[in-house]
């Protein structure tokens, strides 16, 4: 890692806050959310304390996968509003103090997209992958729509052409494996730096780059994708030192050396994330099986899987880049989903913004909305088993008409609101001191007031089982009780201080912590 340059300065500290636009806030009454509709609420985010914000992709687009589908990647979709728009909320969050990321999709574009219009007429262009074959090489593979015979190969859905990197490995048998450095490779790689430059000279603060780890097909071992990060990190490095990439690789001991700031624990790749929150009742895919996690109610499940996988990712990344961990994302259920309720995911929060990753909250998290099973698919949000509509409903801001969210009919939202009577919103959460929005609050100013429970200071873990007992260099100590029993444990050779900020937890002269159910605490460390 000797020619990657140290992450951006700023980046160390970040809260990041994901905001899916489609559903955070409307103000033309469309019933889909707004780039105005974010302006609006930049007061609500300084108030939370988050310090950057990511926007999932607002493209120009079709809308068969909710904007994952590019058609123009210099152009704000219309439902969105325009690139003044966007300049202008970049322009009022930094005001503030918030820098905006936007989302990268770096593997595939729509169907629609001019570059694949020309190519779908031209046999000789190769800046996507294609076969120029009697019979599709598998089914995966899609007829031409133009003029140029044989089939080309998509991501996920057939209205997204998967941008040609090159092939890790040749095979004689199949010649669409072009290597990483053919024309058509060469030029998606300068493409996506001529995409990035032109958003960060509108003042992006970096991107999260859609499936990062699967632009060269074929690479068992992510290598030549390295490569090409790699070289992108040089550029960015040279050219915009303060800038950031956020991958959705999930693998951070390989895509951090890889040249990439951050990456994410992600919910689809191992068991890391879904270890700590995945309790199989929400958007959930069965090969991944039912074991328990450690941030239930019932107590059974364990630390052990994430926190191999956090002091492997550790090592590897020696201080070059950062874990995330999210508390959701728009493809992987919310924190209250199914038997965990809003009263008990606090912990999580607790854990979440004490342990020395980068947190980044999903819009909605932080007042305990729900994941909500039932839906109708919307714009691709069903894929396979996984019914990923349930972690994008409308952000709901008061109890007014559609929760605060938009104007327009009930029946014209993107999504339906959360029909609960109880359903949480911000405004009555921001009336009461004592609820799940005042505590995450409370957590992200001690996050920013003492570094030492960020990304600055080592982490030390004493307890492992429930509760989890940690400390963060030589000043502090954290107590997480997740599951619905008192717990406790004895410590020793460790001296607890005065409670920065604590729910349940108590600390006694003897070194034993007990804690009640849904609890936590932050204490100082004795000299």
């Amino acid at each position: 890692m000797a020619d990657i340059q140290p992450p951006p300065a700023w980046l160390a500290d970040a809260v990041m806050y994901q905001i899916y636009p489609q559903t955070y806030a409307d103000t033309d009454g469309d019933g889909i959310g707004d780039l105005p509709g974010v302006l609006r609420r930049l007061e609500y985010l300084e108030w939370l304390g988050v310090d950057t914000v990511w926007l999932s992709p607002l493209f120009a687009s079709p809308f068969a996968d909710a904007g994952y589908d590019v058609s123009d990647y210099r152009t704000v979709a219309p439902r969105y509003g325009t690139n003044h728009d966007l300049d202008t909320l970049v322009e009022q969050a930094r005001s503030r103090g918030i820098r905006v990321m936007l989302d990268l999709v770096a593997g595939h574009t729509s169907d629609q997209h001019p570059w694949f219009r020309a190519s779908a007429d031209d046999p000789g262009d190769d800046r996507y992958i294609w076969a120029d074959t009697p019979e599709a090489p598998s089914p995966a593979w899609v007829p031409s729509p133009g003029t140029r015979p044989g089939y080309y190969l998509p991501n996920f859905y057939p209205v997204q052409p998967a941008l040609n990197f090159g092939y890790a490995r040749p095979d004689p048998a199949e010649p669409w494996r072009l290597p990483v450095d053919a024309p058509g490779p060469r030029a998606n790689r300068e493409a996506l730096r001529e995409i990035m430059a032109y958003w960060f000279d509108r003042g992006v603060a970096g991107f999260r780059v859609d499936m990062a780890f699967s632009l060269v097909k074929d690479d068992p071992d992510r290598s030549a994708t390295a490569a090409l990060w790699r070289e992108t990190r040089a550029w960015m490095d040279e050219a915009y030192p303060d800038r950031a990439l956020l991958s959705e690789w999930g693998d951070p001991k390989t895509s951090v050396p890889a040249g990439i700031h951050a990456d994410f624990f992600l919910h689809f790749v191992g068991r890391p994330l879904r270890s700590l929150w995945g309790n199989a009742q929400g958007s959930h895919n069965p090969v991944w099986g039912e074991d328990p996690c450690f941030f239930g109610p019932d107590g059974d499940g364990s630390m052990r899987e994430f926190l191999d996988a956090w002091r492997e990712a550790d090592t590897a990344i020696a201080g070059a880049g950062y874990v995330a961990l999210p508390t959701a994302n728009h493809d992987f259920s919310r924190l209250v989903c199914g038997t965990r309720t809003r009263d008990m995911v606090a912990p999580a929060f607790a854990f979440q913004l004490t342990w020395p990753s980068l947190p980044v909250i999903y819009y909605g998290d932080e007042i305990g909305m729900r994941y909500l099973p039932g839906l109708p698919g919307k714009e691709g949000s069903q894929l396979g088993d996984e019914a990923r509509q349930g972690s994008r409903t409308p952000m709901q801001w008061d109890d007014g008409p559609n929760a605060g969210f938009s104007t327009a009919p009930e029946e014209d939202l993107y999504l339906p609101l959360d029909p609960a009577a109880d359903r949480p919103s911000v405004a009555a959460q921001r009336d009461d001191a004592g609820s799940l929005l005042h505590q995450v609050r409370a957590l992200i100013r001690l996050r920013h007031e003492h570094r030492e429970l960020g990304t600055h200071g080592p982490v030390d873990v004493l307890n492992s089982g429930y509760p989890l007992v940690y400390t963060r260099g030589d000043s502090y100590l954290v107590a997480v009780n997740p599951s619905g029993r008192p717990e406790s444990c004895t410590l020793s050779g460790v001296t607890v201080g005065p409670a920065l900020l604590a729910r349940g937890v108590e600390a006694h002269a003897d070194g034993t912590i007990t804690t009640a159910p849904f609890s936590y605490g932050v204490f100082r460390l004795a000299p």
